[in-house]
């Protein structure tokens, strides 16, 4: 201390600068930001970090489910459960139907279908137009096919329902009977019936009606339908191409004014035959098999008549 007052020089003197910041630390410490007195204490416990602030991100949006194509059976089916659900029903049909000539010319004609159902036996349909106007009837014990414009009708006994009958009448007499099918209970076995791939093609409009279509490849035919996407799956339009035959003839309908509340009485399903009208018959599958087979034979002793007259 001595050597220092010599030279003029104090503590206070030498130092004020070091004594002011130590001061001022001393001041300062407790209060620095982000510490408190607590929190430099030796040994005290490291205060826990603030949380992180984050700014609040939007939810994810959910992945788009992925599409699945619907299955053309299916849809076809739900149309053939719904038809056989109701007792009776109605509707129209506007067709066209080719007609393949000599040569491979192909003509097209039309004509307007009207169908009347009440199961479990009873069916009428209406067909007028280009090249003919028939009339079908089925009243539970008879089946009666009337042509207006020869004036003929012929009648066959018929099982009591529409599948007995229709069954009798296609496999023994050969009788088709326009879109007679979709009054059957087994309308999907009969339209499927040797289908070898079936297509859902999309979604269209048959006459402004959204629709599903689909379509069906046999061994001798390729078909399509239509069928209405909406709260009743009701065909709207059916398309068959008989892709084997000459010129590959199309036959084709467009559905409207179905009705399944209709007022049927059972006068609709007799018939009464006109003033003048000729009865004929129905010919079997086994009586034009026996005759096609005397044909060759009679052709045969003809030409050997021939040789012999020479």
């Amino acid at each position: 201390m001595k050597k220092l007052r010599r030279k003029g020089l104090s503590t206070r003197r030498a130092f004020p600068g070091i004594i002011l910041l130590i001061a001022l630390l001393g001041i300062m410490a407790p209060g620095m930001p982000g510490w408190s007195a607590e929190e430099v204490k030796p040994g005290g416990a490291p205060a826990a970090m603030p949380e992180a602030r984050t700014t609040p991100q939007p939810e994810p949006a959910a992945m788009p489910e992925a599409r699945t194509t619907p299955q053309p059976e299916k849809i076809l089916q739900q149309t053939c459960d719904f038809l056989k659900s109701t007792e009776q029903f109605s509707f129209k049909a506007e067709v066209t139907d080719d007609r393949v000539y000599t040569g491979g010319k192909k003509l097209q004609f039309a004509f307007d279908l009207e169908a009347y159902v009440h199961r479990p036996d009873k069916v009428r349909i209406n067909a007028e137009g280009d090249l003919e106007n028939k009339q079908f009837f089925y009243d539970g014990k008879t089946i009666t096919l009337y042509d207006e414009l020869g004036n003929h009708y012929a009648v066959l006994d018929a099982p009591g329902t529409i599948d007995g009958a229709m069954e009798k009448a296609s496999q023994e007499y050969g009788l088709r009977i326009s879109l007679v099918d979709l009054a059957e209970g087994n309308t999907c076995a009969l339209m499927t019936k040797g289908v070898k791939h079936a297509l859902y093609v999309g979604e269209g409009l048959v006459r402004g009606i959204k629709c599903h279509h689909l379509a069906f490849d046999k061994d001798d035919i390729q078909w399509q339908i239509w069928i209405d996407a909406g709260e009743k799956p009701l065909i709207r339009k059916l398309l068959i191409n008989q892709k084997k035959l000459p010129a590959a003839p199309q036959w084709t309908a467009y559905f409207t004014d179905w009705n399944f509340s209709p007022q049927l009485t059972d006068d609709l399903f007799v018939f009464t035959p006109p003033q003048g009208a000729l009865k004929t018959r129905f010919v079997s599958l086994k009586e034009m098999a026996a005759q096609q087979a005397k044909k060759p034979r009679a052709v045969k002793k003809k030409a050997v008549a021939k040789k012999e007259k020479q």
